[in-house]
This record gives C-alpha cells, structure tokens and sequence, in this order.
C-alpha cells in the first residue's frame, strides 16, 4: 500500500476542514479497500472492484447500513478529491437500512436513569433531554456558546455543518455555571504550563490565533487530563471522552432497572417526543433539533400514534 497516497489523503481531508474522527473512518476504509483488493493501487481499480467492494460489506460482512455507506463515501472522496476521478453509476448490493422507530424513554424513566447518575455525567444527559443536543454537541459546548440571559445555548457547527439556538432549562443553570467554574480552574492551572490553548476550527484558528489561549473558547466539560493533538502533536486539554459518558448512561440504565435499548441519543429521541406531548407546534421542534427536513421530525408523530392510548384494543371490549 502507498503510504504517500494516505498522506495525500489526509492532507485532503484537512484541507476540506473535516473532523479527525472523519479522517480516521475515511482512510480506515480505504485501506480496508486496498487491502481486499490484495492491495491493489486505486489509480488501477475503478467501478468494478468498488461495486464488489460494497458487495462483499453487505453480503459476506453483513455490515450495518451506516457501516456501508460511510465505506462507500471514503472510496468516494478517493476517487473524487484524491484521485481527481469522480465515480459515477455505481450499482451494489447495499445492505438495507430497516425502518425503526426510535427509543423513547417515559418521563419518569428518565427521571430514575438520572437518579443513578452523578454530577458531570448527570449535568450533561441532563443537556441531552432537557435542550435536545446530540452527544457530541454537549461535549464540544463552549464557554462563548452559553447564553444566560437569555436561556439558550448557541450550537456551533452541528450535523450537517449547521448552526442553531436551542433552549437552556433554568433547572441546569446552577450547576452549569458550577461546571464553568471549574472550567476555569482547569483553564489556570493548565497556564501556568503553558498548555491552556485549545482546539480551534482551522480557519478560525488562522484568523484569530490568540483567541485559543481566551478563556471563553475553552470547553464546558473538560477532559480531566492533557493529552497529545493528533494532527498539531500539541499537548492541550480536550473535551470529555464520549465513550465515557456512554459507559456511565449504560450502567445507569441498568441500575435504574430499565429493559429498553437505550443509548445518549435516546435522551434526545425523549426530548422531542416529550415536547410534541406537551402540545408544541412540529416545526418548533425540527427547529430545535436542528432538522433539516421536517419528514425527520415527523418520526416523533409516529412514536406518538403507537403510544398506549392512540388505539383502543378489542380485547378491552370484550
């Protein structure tokens, strides 16, 4: 395998402004690709062996759908950013994406999942239900981000490379500016060895280089150690490890006794589903999620129409 070519690769990639975690799927499934072509240099392969490529994903692999087409978007980008050799008609067999409802906690679920949590872990699922925010969205809050006069948090760079204003519940907000507090902590003591600059967006950081080291750009919830900058090699502090978080909503759910399947985002599934109950208007909602088309949003309507007392059963007539 060309290892000049995964350079190329990368150096595309940061060009266009990707997250490192993109980066790091992206040239993982080219290599994967490479590789199953008993690596086989791409400039020599085209539709042929990514059709059998994608094939073998769903067929043999049997891989997720989102597996499949993240795979099929990094052959993409190769063949279209690297290479300079867009991909066109490709026909595969592509593993089928099922049609489910999402998982929608009860309030008083959600109430005993919080009871089993602790401090930051609690403050941010707290953020989960309580604005709607997607799990990497409360991690990667900045101080600038909060609005306490006004009660809304300001999502910067969402999915879809979006921003939006979302609610801030009174309920969070003094522990929200106790967790600020000790963001600041962290942010001193990390000055006096000169490792208080953090992570910027790149044409942000370019422009305004001195605003890294400010206080207000630095994370609400901070990683409780230094750690190495894969692309700048800097040591700094970053966010929160998600897979953290995670592991902790887990273990709450099964303290807390519940046989659902639930995960971060099912806070964020509650919250929407919690609020059309409440009576708010639908685009209200795809508002605060940050939906881009309103069919998304409308998913909630449906978990809703299957709700307990949507259709009476013929059983309770007999």
């Amino acid at each position: 395998m060309s290892e000049r070519l995964m350079v190329r690769v990368r150096k595309q990639i940061r060009l266009k402004h990707y997250s490192y975690r993109t980066e790091d799927s992206y040239c993982h499934w080219i290599k994967t690709f490479i590789r199953y072509h008993n690596y086989k240099h791409p400039e020599e392969m085209g539709n042929e062996e990514v059709i059998q490529f994608l094939t073998w994903l769903a067929v043999d692999k049997q891989v997720a759908p989102n597996t499949q087409n993240l795979a099929f978007s990094s052959i993409l980008f190769l063949y279209r950013e690297v290479l300079g050799r867009p991909l066109k008609d490709i026909d595969a067999v592509r593993a089928k994406t099922p049609q489910k409802l999402p998982v929608v906690l009860s309030r008083e679920e959600v109430r005993k999942v919080m009871k089993c949590l602790q401090e930051t872990a609690l403050l941010m699922v707290q953020l989960l239900y309580g604005s709607g925010l997607r799990l990497m969205e409360v991690l990667r809050l900045r101080i600038k981000d909060v609005d306490f006069d006004h009660q809304c948090f300001v999502v910067r760079d969402g999915k879809g490379r979006k921003d939006r204003v979302t609610i801030l519940p009174d309920t969070v907000i003094p522990k929200l500016k106790q967790q600020i507090k000790k963001a600041k902590y962290y942010y001193n003591l990390d000055k006096l060895e000169n490792c208080h600059e953090v992570w910027m967006p790149n044409a942000l950081a370019k422009k305004y280089p001195d605003q890294a080291r400010s206080f207000h750009w630095q994370y609400i919830f901070q990683s409780n150690r230094l750690s190495i900058d894969p692309r700048s090699g800097k040591k700094r502090r970053h966010h929160f490890s998600d897979s953290h978080l995670q592991k902790q909503v887990k273990q709450a759910v099964k303290q807390a006794g519940i046989a659902k399947s639930v995960s971060c985002h099912t806070f964020r599934h509650s919250f929407a589903t919690h609020l059309l109950e409440d009576g708010y208007d639908i685009r209200t909602v795809q508002e605060l999620l940050g939906h881009k088309d309103l069919r998304t949003t409308q998913i909630y309507t449906h978990v809703l129409n299957k709700g307990g007392n949507a259709v009476k059963s013929p059983l309770s007539r007999l």
